[in-house]
């Protein structure tokens, strides 16, 4: 049975951080962990939380994202749940794109307004977490809140990228600080005696993890009488001191994936005997669109702590620590570690990989005697033979010709060619 909750994805910022992830797709859209999607993970949190009436906000680069989204979600005439849409579109009555998270919801009332649902839930299109909202929906009517903002404890190395807030009796927010320095810290611990330490020291700040639950009625009311924009920096802090606002507490598994170096961790991470987050968890199904693809082929392969997605032809490769995404062909004598091999949209013809050995093309894919190590290779990128991706000087920045180096990470783009014998 559905709770009586609308889903809101907030899917709409340009992803200027993941770039060039993003240069033709929207940071929600951006693959993940071999086959999923980015947005996959807060629409199945919201299915498997009995939240199916979903609207997903987009703005820049949507066309990827619309596309997965409508092959992805589809409900029966009687299930009475949907995925659907809501694009940034200039009216007679405002001219003006999405501005930020609260504007963008005030521009989707006139959409919603008129559905039956008590409760509206905003999410964040760009996490990797799993939670379960009806204990949410729980907390917020125990205690009988007007707004319901979910947090998470963070160590003060984090805390400064964060909206960080102060609690008092049953959970009240008190005080919101919006990204503070990192001399303001020490006014904003919390006393959190349960929280275990984390790989930054002790987690003494409550984060703001960009996930709030309002009653309809009061939300459409708030928004209507401001003018704000962001909900971290102006809707929460506005009315912590107006309205009932409570934190709550979760203190699993959550990443936000915002940077080039957040995203590669947050995969390879999956690669663990025992991740933090799980794709396995048969109560917690995360969602996608179906390909029906075939098992991956595999001969005299070395693979070791790696994820391999199906419908891949790999020869003779090493591969150690990596995801290998949908689709991929990895030539023979290829070396390939710590590493994202996105995969691609489409297999290659017979005729057309004659074409391509005639023109002395690469194959999508990876050719042989490759070394790939510490990089991210986008979707239908063409790897030659004897290319080595392994940033031999060592460099932190760059922006080169078919790649971009950020954070000492390589990424080769979407639809790239590497020829043969290239050196990066």
């Amino acid at each position: 049975m559905q709770t009586d909750v609308l889903g809101i994805v907030m899917s709409g910022g340009r992803g200027t951080r993941l770039y060039p992830l993003t240069k033709e797709r929207s940071k929600p859209a951006v693959p993940l962990a071999g086959k999923y999607r980015i947005i996959d993970i807060p629409i199945s949190n919201c299915l498997n939380s009995d939240v199916n009436q979903i609207f997903v906000l987009t703005q820049f680069n949507s066309a990827s994202l619309n596309k997965h989204i409508v092959q992805s979600y589809k409900f029966d005439m009687f299930n009475g749940g949907f995925v659907d849409i809501l694009a940034a579109e200039q009216t007679p009555d405002n001219a003006d794109w999405f501005q930020g998270t609260a504007d963008a919801v005030r521009q989707s009332i006139k959409h919603f307004a008129d559905f039956n649902v008590t409760y509206v839930l905003i999410l964040s299109g760009d996490q990797l977490y799993q939670m379960d909202f009806r204990e949410l929906l729980k907390f917020h009517i125990a205690a009988d809140a007007e707004i319901t903002v979910s947090t998470i404890p963070v160590s003060a190395d984090q805390a400064s990228g964060f909206g960080i807030m102060q609690i008092g009796h049953n959970n009240r927010i008190l005080t919101f600080r919006e990204k503070p320095k990192r001399e303001e810290l020490t006014s904003l611990r919390s006393n959190l005696p349960d929280v275990a330490p984390g790989s930054g020291g002790p987690r003494e700040y409550l984060a703001n993890m960009g996930i709030y639950l309002f009653r309809k009625d009061f939300l459409i009311r708030l928004l209507t009488e401001s003018t704000a924009v962001d909900f971290g920096k102006e809707v929460i802090p506005g009315a912590i001191h107006k309205h009932r606002v409570y934190a709550y507490l979760f203190n699993s598994y959550w990443t936000d994936i915002g940077t080039i170096r957040s995203f590669y961790q947050a995969n390879l991470d999956l690669t663990g005997g025992l991740p933090q987050f799980s794709f396995y968890n048969a109560q917690m199904p995360v969602y996608t669109h179906p390909r029906f693809l075939p098992g991956s082929k595999m001969n005299n392969c070395s693979v070791h702590q790696s994820i391999i997605a199906e419908g891949c032809i790999l020869t003779g490769a090493d591969i150690r620590h990596s995801i290998i995404g949908i689709r991929t062909r990895i030539g023979g004598g290829t070396t390939i570690k710590n590493s994202i091999i996105m995969g691609a949209d489409y297999y290659e013809t017979t005729d057309k990989l004659q074409e391509n050995a005639d023109s002395k093309t690469p194959n999508v894919g990876i050719g042989n005697h490759c070394t790939i190590m510490n990089a991210i290779i986008d979707k239908n990128a063409r790897i030659g033979d004897n290319v080595s991706i392994i940033n031999a000087h060592n460099l932190q920045e760059k922006d080169g010709e078919n790649y971009h180096i950020r954070d000492g990470i390589i990424v080769v783009p979407k639809d790239s060619f590497i020829p043969n014998g290239a050196v990066i």
